[in-house]
């Protein structure tokens, strides 16, 4: 255990921290899961919808410091390229 009060005060500071990135890592981490139940179930609408909620979260994320800003570029490269994949599927074929 720390003695000194400024490791103390150091402590808690970083247990503050510690729980509000696990609520922004979370909360992140559901609104990633919503958009990829939304591109299983084939739902361009509701995907894109989904995504565009994602995005500002993973960026508020990275600007805050929980994530690295390759990490969140990397997390919103990859949702909107399956977005957009699935929307690039043909729906029916005509022949």
């Amino acid at each position: 255990m720390a003695i000194h009060l400024s490791t103390l005060k150091r402590a808690r500071q970083n247990e503050k921290k510690r729980l509000r990135n696990l609520q922004i890592k979370s909360t992140v981490k559901s609104s990633v899961k919503k958009v990829r139940i939304a591109i299983a179930k084939k739902d361009v609408e509701g995907a894109r919808k989904a995504l565009l909620k994602t995005i500002p979260l993973i960026q508020k994320a990275c600007s805050k410091g929980v994530f690295h800003k390759n990490t969140s570029a990397r997390k919103i490269s990859r949702l909107t390229l399956e977005v957009n994949t699935l929307s690039a599927e043909p729906k029916t074929p005509s022949a």
